[in-house]
């Protein structure tokens, strides 16, 4: 058989090549791709050139191997149909829908070890989130928001909104997001934000104050998240928080430098900085939660959010360079991107 694959070549540079395939061997199976997911986020880096140079891949996924330098396969979210068994792999795996990290390509092999069961009760357009609702869930673990606190969500794009769709599901006192495209700040309200804001609003951080100081007498918000991309926000991000207040970070930034200032008020609010990725669980966490059993929460999550009305183009994998110049050059209407297999 053979096999088409997205490449990234260069900045803003990708194609799609013709390559062999190699047949499923032991405990391994064949997979035909049905849907994969662009990130918006990591994988735009990748796609701009924005990335650190010699940094491995990712060193908890195996499909991605190797260091960040073009020309490189790159993304993470596939569904898939089996199509075809190795040795020792049990009858039941055959026709089964399943999701992998993986990057984008019509069919890729792969060992059972690295798939998950698309449950019954979920969509393909909702599966191919996973990755996302896992890093959201991952967010809230290294947050953890309590009952009665002010919260605010800076960066309204895929796993922000869904960020924001779990912190809604806690009793919060205030839950204010922020984005500077009106789409998203529309969306989040329908994922359970209390309150969405412009950062480009004239007083804004005015504006946040007051929201976030509303029905209480304790200034700023307890906790913070920066799930934008851009370092320079998290300055706002270290203004908006209150005395002994956390603002998690959540955003790779790759090559880009942040100048975050650490004068005066950051130094004498006791603030924590807290970095989160997913890759990894907090080692606070990690004897109770495993891998595993954030997956299935993960799972849990999908089901009762439905992330696919956050879908705003659906695309022919033949037409993936196209998708790529909607997310970086039109972000004030495109959100997901998915990538079809026909």
């Amino acid at each position: 058989m053979r096999n088409h694959a997205l490449w990234f070549t260069g900045s803003r540079q990708t194609e799609i090549r013709e390559e062999g395939l190699r047949d499923p061997r032991e405990n391994e199976v064949l997979v035909q791709t049905v849907l994969t997911a662009i990130s918006p986020g990591t994988e735009m880096l990748i796609y701009r050139g924005e990335f650190p140079r010699d940094l491995s891949a990712d060193d908890a996924i195996s499909s991605l191997q190797g260091t960040l330098e073009y020309p490189l396969r790159y993304g993470y979210c596939a569904v898939g149909k089996v199509i075809s068994l190795g040795r020792g792999v049990d009858e039941s795996w055959n026709g089964q829908l399943v999701f992998s990290f993986q990057p984008h390509q019509r069919f890729f092999v792969a060992s059972i070890d690295e798939l998950h069961h698309v449950p019954e009760s979920i969509s393909v357009e909702d599966a191919v989130f996973l990755p996302n609702m896992e890093t959201a869930v991952n967010f809230l673990f290294d947050g953890r928001p309590l009952l009665g606190e002010k919260v605010a969500v800076f960066g309204q794009g895929v796993v922000g909104l869904l960020s924001t769709a779990l912190l809604a599901q806690f009793p919060l006192a205030q839950l204010v997001t922020i984005d500077p495209i009106s789409m998203r700040r529309d969306i989040s309200f329908s994922m359970g934000a209390y309150e969405s804001l412009d950062p480009f609003g004239e007083n804004f951080l005015a504006e946040l104050q007051q929201k976030l100081q509303r029905g209480s007498d304790y200034p700023g918000a307890d906790l913070v998240y920066e799930i934008t991309g851009n370092p320079a926000v998290l300055n706002q991000a270290v203004a908006a928080v209150g005395f002994n207040g956390r603002v998690v970070i959540g955003s790779w930034y790759g090559a880009k430098q942040s100048l975050l200032d650490l004068g005066g008020k950051f130094h004498r609010s006791r603030v924590s900085l807290i970095s989160s990725q997913v890759s990894t669980m907090t080692p606070e966490l990690s004897a109770r939660w495993s891998k595993r059993r954030r997956f299935a929460a993960a799972w849990d999550m999908l089901k009762k959010v439905g992330p696919r009305q956050i879908i705003t183009h659906r695309i022919d994998f033949s037409e993936a360079h196209t998708a790529y110049e909607l997310l970086d050059q039109e972000p004030e209407t495109t959100l997901q991107v998915v990538l079809q297999y026909p």
